[in-house]
């Protein structure tokens, strides 16, 4: 199975574009619980539990690579006062974020830029208190120039945080993996793989957590959810278009379920002094 860049692009495109209108929010809401802008597996109470391991406060920075629509960093933003950069390589999503910025009042704490992070990032060294990257760290080619960039930006002490959706876990056939790498570049890594690049870019590992129970569930949810406005959303994205969205989906929940593919959470510190892993 080959990834059809034209529908691959058509897909991103439609998903960012049609973000904000009533359909796509409906979807949220049924499959997340809390519809917080997410394009991921990324819950509500989940992104609590990453907030309060990054310590974020008033007059911290943080940056959130491949921000998508913004939601969960502008959420970061109003809960913990510290004020937020996103990148992404999607346009539309960095012009959704931006106008939700504005919406929220938020345009002096938050800032969005389009630009491919694969190449760098436009940010001075030491420039933030901590880095996210939810559910995309998967996207790029090289790992270890990512996080060696990462370790760069952050000051010391700061913190990054990033879940990997796609660590091998269990036996996988060749076309599960082609489904569940249909959408554009993935990386596909065995366990341990994360720890070894963490240790290699200088940074710290503080914690591990294995999160795939909840990819799982968000996963069946979305699938619903979709499939209950199957003939709204074919006018939108094409039929071949949302059968291919469904069937990665499906793929998705199962492999979650059955523990072969799985999510893992990793925290990083930027070496100061010895501390205490987040509980």
């Amino acid at each position: 199975m080959k990834t059809n860049p034209a529908l691959r692009e058509a897909h991103y495109n439609l998903n960012y574009g049609d973000f904000r209108g009533k359909l796509y929010a409906e979807i949220r809401r049924e499959a997340f619980g809390e519809d917080i802008g997410q394009n991921s597996w990324h819950t509500a109470d989940e992104q609590d539990r990453f907030v309060t391991w990054l310590e974020l406060s008033a007059g911290k920075k943080l940056l959130d690579v491949a921000c998508g629509a913004g939601g969960p960093a502008l959420r970061i933003a109003t809960a913990s006062g510290c004020s937020v950069a996103g990148v992404d390589i999607h346009e539309k999503a960095v012009e959704t974020a931006q106008g939700l910025a504005k919406e929220r009042g938020l345009e002096s704490r938050a800032e969005f830029r389009a630009a491919d992070a694969s190449i760098g990032f436009p940010f001075h060294d030491a420039s933030f208190d901590a880095i996210t990257c939810i559910d995309a760290i998967n996207h790029f080619h090289d790992r270890p120039k990512m996080l060696a960039e990462w370790a760069r930006l952050l000051k010391p002490g700061g913190r990054a945080l990033f879940t990997d959706p796609i660590v091998v876990t269990g036996p996988l056939t060749n076309s599960e993996i082609a489904v569940r790498t249909s959408a554009g570049f993935y990386l596909v890594v065995p366990r341990g793989y994360d720890e070894l690049i963490i240790a290699e870019s200088g940074l710290h590992l503080l914690l591990a957590q294995d999160i795939t129970a909840n990819m799982a569930t968000i996963a069946d949810g979305r699938h619903r959810a979709r499939a209950a406005r199957a003939e709204a959303l074919r006018e939108i994205e094409g039929s071949q278009s949302f059968e291919t969205e469904q069937e990665f989906l499906a793929v998705t929940a199962r492999l979650a379920r059955e523990g072969r593919l799985s999510r893992f959470v990793f925290v990083a510190q930027k070496r100061q002094s010895d501390s205490n892993s987040p509980e």
